[in-house]
């Protein structure tokens, strides 16, 4: 499975920013699909993940109610619609896949397949 993340940019405090990750592979449907992040100087950390049918998603409590992850597995997607951003969401997202799993996991150690991240930035 290969995983490639895009959206990234440049946006000012308060703005909106949609990522894309596209997978390949027939398997896509049957993976929880997670987003995860890292600051500079910080650790990866996890930010948002949706199961197999996008039934269920869970949420860091630093983002909830701002981010929306969801999925289209006829396409091999999934997306990250983030919202009112703040300067500390500044990172690189990474997607990732859990092939093992039918629950989500918070645990970067837990994920099979990365993509490349995609660089955000938030501006003051």
């Amino acid at each position: 499975v290969q995983l490639q993340a895009s959206g990234g940019g440049l946006v000012q405090v308060g703005g909106s920013l949609r990522l894309s990750c596209a997978a390949s592979g027939r398997a896509f449907s049957t993976y929880v699909m997670t987003w995860f992040r890292q600051a500079p100087g910080t650790e990866r950390e996890f930010v948002a993940g949706i199961t197999w049918s996008g039934g269920s998603t869970y949420y860091a409590d630093s983002v909830k109610g701002r981010f929306i992850i969801s999925r289209d597995n006829a396409k091999n997607m999934v997306y990250l619609q983030m919202s009112s951003l703040k300067p500390e969401d500044t990172a690189v997202y990474y997607c990732a896949a859990d092939a093992r799993r039918r629950t989500i996991t918070t645990m970067n150690n837990a994920m099979d397949y990365w993509g490349k991240g995609t660089l955000v930035t938030v501006s003051s």
